[in-house]
């Protein structure tokens, strides 16, 4: 058992190594535990399908800190060690293997999962070799060790992560294949225009990508492998390696066993607040209310990640600083740099300011004539400037908007909408 003053946070992703040195710098008087699955320390997980893919990464350069910053903050990090339950009356935590840790509070930061292909062919609980997610190091490793010139690759999902891979496979001279059930992709997160600049993208890069094609089964070898993808369409696509990238589900089952409140995610606060006061929770495993947005939202997200994680450290500490961030994103795929910010969801009209055709331009989303997001593709300098735009959930002419001969800072003090 531990003394009953610990701060004990499950999960050391991103929100659970933020929220630990963040309570640490605001005051936090009591032990710090942080208990993390992997069995190594917190780490960067976008650069996974992309340099690290790639093989332009080391494991060490993804640390996000060195042990000797948590030993200084005197923060005690366990790796490799799940989580098995939570018990809110008795204020404790049983690890796998029946230990126990007492908590005056606990922090849930256990991220998410990838979702699992279920389709004709795959056994439950009997993953073929050649069939891979990514959502860790060592998925990323066991990705990379299977491509290289020739390597014929088929990625299910046309999401940020599936393409991303497609991007860093055909670097790598694979032969790539894209199925996106959707009619195109990136179809969750934006808007047709993205949708259709990101096709031709991949598509002269070489990549074989296909939408409205669902996979109806896979065929497996006499070893259990993956030999062939069978589509919807009757296509049979021959297969070295398969990925994954179907969306991502919250790590949300401790807290619900617990008796949590939990929605598609573990309801939190601006301040990271679950239904249990001496609870809390970041990242990609909650939801909360968004009041730009007037609804419930989970974000996977790195940003939204850090920002719940400091905002729950304030509110630890007795020093509120809510969560009112707005949502952003990014997506790197050849030399592109994609910024989102906001949710593009609901819009009624999009405005383009550049030229796709010169791959540099932005994508703003308008409702009743605000700026409720925007998809900046090579535009930092714009997209820093649409940050604060729809922050304000500016008002804003259409035409004045896409005439890139007006300077968009000029737009910073618009009329906010009621």
């Amino acid at each position: 058992m531990q003394s009953t003053d610990t701060l004990l946070i499950v999960g050391a992703g991103s929100a659970g190594s933020e929220l630990a040195i963040g309570v640490r710098q605001l005051g936090w008087p009591g032990p710090i535990v942080l208990l993390g699955e992997e069995p190594c320390l917190p780490y960067h997980r976008p650069p996974l399908s992309k340099a690290f893919l790639q093989g332009t990464a080391t494991p060490e350069s993804l640390t996000m800190r060195p042990q000797e910053t948590y030993e200084k903050s005197h923060i005690e990090v366990r790796l490799g060690i799940r989580t098995a339950s939570i018990d809110p009356t008795a204020k404790t935590v049983t690890l796998q293997g029946g230990s126990t840790l007492a908590y005056a509070k606990l922090a849930l930061c256990t991220g998410g999962r990838p979702r699992q292909l279920a389709v004709e062919g795959l056994v439950a609980d009997a993953t073929p070799a050649n069939l891979h997610v990514l959502r860790t190091q060592a998925d990323a490793k066991a990705i990379r060790e299977a491509l290289a010139e020739g390597t014929r690759l088929v990625v299910i999902g046309g999401g940020y992560v599936g393409l991303e891979v497609a991007a860093s496979a055909r670097k790598l001279g694979a032969h790539v294949t894209v199925l996106e059930a959707q009619p195109r992709v990136l179809a969750r997160v934006t808007g047709e225009a993205l949708s259709a600049f990101y096709t031709e993208v991949h598509r002269d890069a070489g990549v074989d990508l296909r939408v409205g094609v669902a996979v109806q089964r896979v065929e497996c070898d006499q070893c259990g492998r993956v030999r062939a993808v069978i589509c919807s369409d009757g296509q049979r696509l021959e297969a070295d390696c398969v990925v994954v990238g179907v969306g991502m589900l919250p790590n949300a089952e401790l807290a619900a066993a617990a008796g949590l409140a939990v929605d598609g995610g573990i309801v939190v606060d601006a301040l990271g607040v679950t239904s249990d006061p001496d609870i809390v929770a970041a990242g990609d495993c909650t939801v909360h209310d968004h009041a730009l947005y007037g609804r419930r939202v989970r974000l996977e997200s790195v940003p939204n990640a850090l920002e719940q994680a400091r905002a729950a450290a304030s509110g630890l500490c007795g020093k509120p600083k809510p969560n009112h961030a707005v949502p952003w994103f990014w997506s790197d795929q050849y030399d592109l740099k994609l910024q989102m910010v906001g949710l593009s969801a609901g819009f009624e009209q999009c405005v383009l300011r550049g030229k796709p055709q010169e791959r540099s331009f932005i994508a703003f989303y308008l409702r009743d004539g605000c700026v409720i997001a925007a998809d900046a593709v090579n535009r930092p300098a714009d997209f820093m400037v649409a940050k604060r735009l729809v922050a304000a959930a500016s008002r804003i002419d259409a035409a004045q908007l896409a005439d890139a001969s007006l300077a968009l800072k000029q737009h910073l003090a618009p009329l906010a909408c009621a």
